[in-house]
């Protein structure tokens, strides 16, 4: 369910695509079961867009990579964390408008 911007992630490709990413990521943290998750979707093209060259996003679906989500603590969805150079710098979570997100995400790169 990735869209043209965003990037479907699992646990096979998690270390190659955010932690050793160059630029910082934006995972979310996501199920198709959840209804405010889908709902992300067009916000989340639309960052990825805006911030290209600047800020990678993708996307992991919980019900499939369980292990990981479990490694971070994801308790509910959609949780949104940003990782730079491996390691986590900011973690938001449920469903917001771009501004929201924006706002809270450009104060940490």
């Amino acid at each position: 369910m990735a869209g043209e911007k965003v990037a479907e992630v699992r646990e096979e490709n998690w270390q190659a695509e955010v932690m050793d990413a160059p630029l910082p990521v934006l995972v979310d943290f996501w199920a198709p079961r959840c209804a405010p998750c889908v709902a992300m979707a067009p916000i989340l093209e639309q960052v990825a867009e805006e911030l290209s060259g600047r800020l990678k996003v993708v996307k992991l679906n919980v019900d499939e990579s369980r292990q990981t989500a479990i490694r971070y603590r994801i308790q509910s969805i959609p949780t949104f964390l940003l990782f730079q150079g491996g390691t986590v710098r900011a973690q938001v979570g449920g469903a917001m408008s771009k501004a929201a997100l924006l706002d809270k995400l450009l104060k940490k790169l």
